[in-house]
């Protein structure tokens, strides 16, 4: 084979077409770009995997994210139940209740000693406690959870008309041939207050004031009735143990379930040491009415919480509207052979 022969065969082999995407541009091209394109066509191709992968991880996360919570569980009958509530703070709760689920028989109580003490703490308190009263809903004053009530009457009569039986369940000597009349008593994220950074001690001054709320409401509970706490999930409030506190005062855990601040249109977290002021700190409420109350202090509205429905040892309370489909409460009955505690939480 001549010479010439063999060059022109050589250029043959160096004009073999270029991998697709590549940047050579014949026998004179750049060797090293080639490389590159080839490198980063290898790359690109892992890079587009992964592109996918996250955008499909995205779109998994975003629609997990964005799914409707499930039905929020009201633990009350507005319409038959004597509901009581306890530490309202600005009232925003109870006028929820008696705006937006029509609850008939209402009455919401709070620390302060008048309406004008708490209007100075809350200035939302006093247009809320109109709307409690345009329901004809009661606002009881100057009411420590540790030492209410009781609450109570001699007999209670059934829709029927019949005297209904006496439960000496919760009852001192003193009351024992009385009843409490509150069929539901809720406590919404109750606390001591203050601001003290010693945890041990707002640990163990919470759990006295959850200990001596469950004696006093355990009084004014009715025959088949229960009690509802709510409180933030994670610490400090699991240190509060509020189940084993409870059961320490003849309570035991029925269940529990997440709390939708949604399901309560108006409502909104109040701080125990009232709105914050600007440049304080804490959580607080949107602004309402006052040219000084902080917009940017984190809401309790933000957070996950969870509510506790407890009832008497041995006693089971009236069924929570609307009943569950039979199939679910089979689940519940598998879940409650399974442990008191498991069994009672539920993320509806």
């Amino acid at each position: 084979m001549s010479k010439k022969r063999k060059l022109g065969h050589a250029a043959g082999k160096k004009q073999r077409p270029m991998p697709h995407g590549s940047k050579g541009t014949g026998p004179g091209g750049n060797h090293n770009a080639h490389n590159h394109d080839r490198s980063n066509n290898k790359n690109g191709h892992s890079s587009n995997h992964r592109d996918a992968s996250q955008k499909q991880k995205n779109t998994t996360s975003t629609s997990s994210s964005s799914s409707p919570l499930p039905p929020p569980t009201i633990p009350f009958h507005p319409e038959d139940d004597a509901i009581l509530l306890v530490g309202e703070g600005d009232l925003s709760f109870a006028a929820s209740l008696a705006e937006h689920h029509n609850c008939l028989r209402l009455t919401a109580t709070v620390l302060e000693e008048s309406a004008e003490a708490l209007a100075a703490k809350y200035p939302q308190a006093a247009a809320n406690a109109e709307r409690i009263a345009a329901a004809d809903g009661k606002v009881l004053y100057n009411v420590d959870a540790k030492t209410m009530g009781p609450y109570t009457s001699r007999s209670k009569k059934d829709k029927d008309g019949k005297d209904g039986k006496d439960s000496k369940d919760g009852r001192d000597a003193k009351n024992k041939d009385k009843e409490g009349i509150f069929d539901r008593i809720l406590f919404n994220f109750p606390h001591i207050g203050g601001k003290s950074t010693d945890v041990n001690r707002q640990v163990r001054h919470n759990q006295e004031l959850l200990v001596a709320f469950f004696r006093r409401a355990l009084l004014s509970l009715a025959p088949g009735g229960s009690i509802v706490v709510t409180l933030f999930e994670g610490e400090p409030y699991t240190l509060w143990n509020i189940r084993n506190l409870a059961r320490h005062a003849g309570l035991q855990v029925e269940r529990s379930f997440r709390f939708q601040f949604g399901a309560y249109p108006g409502y909104h977290h109040a701080r125990t040491l009232g709105v914050v002021r600007m440049g304080g700190s804490g959580d607080a409420d949107d602004s309402i009415g006052s040219n000084d109350v902080s917009t940017t202090a984190w809401k309790g509205e933000d957070r996950a919480a969870r509510s506790y429905v407890f009832v008497r040892k041995d006693e089971i309370a009236q069924p929570p509207r609307p009943k569950v489909p039979s199939s679910h409460n089979s689940r519940a009955a598998k879940r409650k052979r399974g442990g008191d505690d498991a069994s009672s939480d539920s993320d509806a």
